[in-house]
C-alpha cells in the first residue's frame, strides 16, 4: 500500500543519490536495501580502529574506567 510522505528537497535528492548507488528499481527498495546494509554491521571495530591503534582488549577497558572506579 503506497504511502506518501513529506521530505526536504535536500533528502530528495540524497535519495536520488542512494537510489542510484544501490542500482533500486524504487525509493522503497533503496531504502530497504540501505536499512538492511546498516542493520547488518556488527562491530565498529574498523572504525575505532584507527583511534585505538594496537591497543588490548583489557588496556582499552582500563582506560574507559573513571578515576574513582579505580583501586
Amino acid at each position: 500500500m503506497p504511502t506518501t510522505i513529506q521530505i526536504n528537497e535536500s533528502t530528495l535528492e540524497l535519495l536520488k543519490k542512494i537510489k542510484k548507488e544501490l542500482e533500486a528499481s524504487s525509493y522503497d527498495e533503496a531504502i530497504t536495501k540501505m536499512v538492511i546494509n546498516e542493520s547488518q554491521k556488527e562491530s565498529l571495530a574498523g572504525f575505532l580502529g584507527k583511534y585505538i591503534g594496537k591497543k588490548s582488549r583489557k588496556e582499552i577497558l582500563h582506560d574507559l574506567r573513571d578515576k574513582n572506579d579505580r583501586l
